[in-house]
């Protein structure tokens, strides 16, 4: 199974993968804010950010109350990021910035 991961995509592609399980909560906002920052359906969310149907629809959920998030009705369904939410986005990348530089 893993000879046939470094074949197809090399040791970045397994290092990916492992690191995409052990994200923070901020980080998976950040990603599904910009996921969504054009515009994305919830299927669409749900494979590009690699998280359940389940826990993509809670974190929308609290970016939406929060004013993050919006969606256009319609068929389907448009999840899209507001300004207040590009804003969130950017501070919290900045953050990310700021603590990768940290020598802990």
């Amino acid at each position: 199974m893993h000879a046939a991961r470094l074949r197809k995509g090399g040791l970045e592609a397994l290092w990916g993968n492992y690191m995409r399980a052990r994200r923070s909560k901020d980080q998976i906002i950040v990603e599904i804010l910009n996921i969504c920052e054009k515009g994305e359906n919830l299927t669409n969310i749900v494979y590009r950010s690699s998280i359940s149907f389940a826990s993509i629809k809670a974190y929308l959920a609290v970016l939406m109350k929060n004013d993050l998030l919006i969606y256009q009705d319609g068929s389907p369904r448009i999840y899209k990021t507001t300004p207040k939410g590009l804003a969130m986005r950017d501070r919290l990348e900045g953050l990310h910035k700021l603590m990768e530089g940290l020598k802990i």
